[in-house]
């Protein structure tokens, strides 16, 4: 039994703090401090004191909660007026967006291939798109590779990008499981790790980083 913190935990109470502000000052559960202190009788001055914070800090959390959700749908608002007049993409600009998207998340080394890699399933599935609408890319041309964590679900992953992306789990490479160190309690921001497009086609790289050149060229002349 920790006796310096359940003395410590007495003491507070007899002061008539709050079982859980004992057990935030102290660093301990809540549990423990109720225990501890479950035999001290508070003063009606104490109690009434009690009720008066927890009443002001409901108060409190309720304004809180308030204008966190005011503030939310005022950014909702912004958002959905910002897009209103994009009702439909046309052929032109998904071109461009693809291109763009290349330019930013694209492989530029590798010249036999045309590659892109995310862990946005939106940018994947954009950029599948590009490359079936737009470069008339075959399904069965297409390949696949997952870069995942130790800690994950590799099968999962994998049905997952096949599901996004569309194509068949035969399409993808051995999934890449790189070592993680992080704990199976924490919450991961990239749970099924990072997928990449592949299209083993020369000209189309080359036709793609021709036109991203000119897409400069068009943007930064004088």
């Amino acid at each position: 039994m920790k006796e310096r913190e359940k003395q410590a935990a007495i003491n507070l109470r007899k002061e008539g703090a709050s079982i859980k502000g004992i057990a935030a000052s102290l660093g301990v559960a809540k549990s423990s401090v109720s225990v501890w202190v479950r035999d001290i009788k508070l003063t009606e001055k104490q109690r009434e004191s009690l009720s008066e914070k927890g009443v002001r800090s409901e108060v409190v959390e309720k304004r809180r909660t308030s204008r966190l959700a005011n503030e939310q749908k005022k950014r909702e608002e912004v958002m959905f007026l910002a897009g209103k007049d994009m009702v439909k993409i046309s052929k032109h600009e998904l071109r461009l967006i693809g291109l763009c998207l290349y330019w930013g998340e694209g492989g530029k080394t590798n010249h036999g291939v045309a590659r892109v890699s995310n862990s946005d399933p939106a940018v994947i599935q954009v950029m599948m798109r590009y490359f079936r609408e737009i470069c008339l890319v075959k399904d069965e041309d297409f390949r696949g590779h997952i870069h995942t964590y130790s800690h994950l679900n590799a099968k999962e992953a994998e049905s997952y990008w096949s599901s996004v992306a569309n194509i068949p789990k035969r399409q993808l490479y051995k999934t890449y499981i790189k070592r993680s160190i992080a704990s199976l309690g924490k919450k991961d921001k990239l749970p099924y790790g990072t997928f990449d497009i592949y299209v083993c086609n020369t000209k189309l790289f080359l036709s793609i980083m021709g036109q991203i050149e000119k897409i400069k060229t068009l943007l930064t002349k004088a």
